[in-house]
């Protein structure tokens, strides 16, 4: 199911999200990230050796809600999958792109750890909420 245009229209703005993935024991874990999109997929910056991207790998099952920073009773709710994950350069020059985004700089090389990780999410619910 392609991302519906309202919703990518929401992660490329400068919304925050909420990302919920689920650990090894079945707790839920929630981080509020940086998020952006394609046409299909809903687009999450991370580092390979952190909790939520392991746990993604374990269960690609992750749901992400876009807050609008203007309403926050707007907001937008993914339910998915991770359809894949992209390392290298591109990801590196992703979180350049994101920092950009959020912060008008580019992304401290002091600040990453390991290797940076695009984490693709293809949509198996959506919804807009609110107005």
């Amino acid at each position: 199911m392609p991302l519906e245009a309202d919703i990518a229209a929401m992660a490329k703005d400068k919304n925050f999200a909420a990302m919920t993935v689920l650990l090894s024991d079945g707790t839920p874990m929630t981080h509020v990230m940086w998020v952006h999109a394609d046409d299909e997929h809903l687009l999450i910056n991370t580092e390979v050796d952190r909790a939520k991207f392991k746990a993604l790998q374990r269960d690609p099952r992750v749901t992400v809600t876009v807050i609008d920073r203007n309403n926050p009773y707007h907001y937008a709710e993914v339910r998915g999958r991770v359809a894949d994950s992209v390392t290298g350069p591109e990801a590196r020059a992703d979180i350049d792109m994101l920092s950009q985004k959020y912060n008008g700089n580019d992304y401290p090389e002091s600040a990453i750890g390991t290797e940076r990780v695009i984490v693709k999410i293809a949509p198996d619910r959506q919804r807009i909420f609110g107005a």
